[in-house]
């Protein structure tokens, strides 16, 4: 499986990242916001819903993911000084403000969600490495 690299622009395109990056983990500490640069990024273990497993073991990869132009971001839910902490990605929603400016929103399960102002949308996902073995398919109600 060739490694995957999207970039979104606009809400349907980060619809297309949210749909890859659906039940990925990513841990606390790897999550970060580098304001000085206006970059918000994530190291995930993203669930490989394109190997299209089915009712079998998928796979996971280790994937980047980061978005450009971020005024500024927000937590609810979510303690992200808690480094050790370990969240589950479901989606990710654009919402335009006064375009091309809007809101970010990335939902956890448990209901957690970090939000990112930006100037305009731009997300860069970037797969990093070889795929291993899924421990479980994950599963919704």
């Amino acid at each position: 499986m060739p490694d995957l690299k999207l970039l979104a622009l606009d809400a349907e395109d980060l619809d297309v990242i949210s749909a890859f990056t659906q039940d990925a983990v990513v841990r606390v500490e790897d999550v970060g916001f580098a304001k000085g640069d206006r970059r918000f990024a994530l190291l995930m273990n993203r669930y490989c819903w394109e190997d299209g497993a089915g009712a079998r073991k998928g796979v996971r990869r280790r994937t980047a993911l980061r978005f450009e132009n971020v005024r500024d971001i927000a937590s609810r839910g979510i303690n992200l000084n808690a480094r050790d902490g370990v969240l589950e990605l479901l989606t990710m929603t654009f919402e335009p403000t006064a375009e091309p400016e809007g809101k970010i929103t990335l939902t956890f399960s448990g209901g957690g969600e970090i939000e990112l102002q930006v100037e305009c949308l731009e997300a860069r996902l970037h797969d990093l490495g070889a795929a291993w073995a899924a421990a479980a398919t994950p599963k919704h109600d």
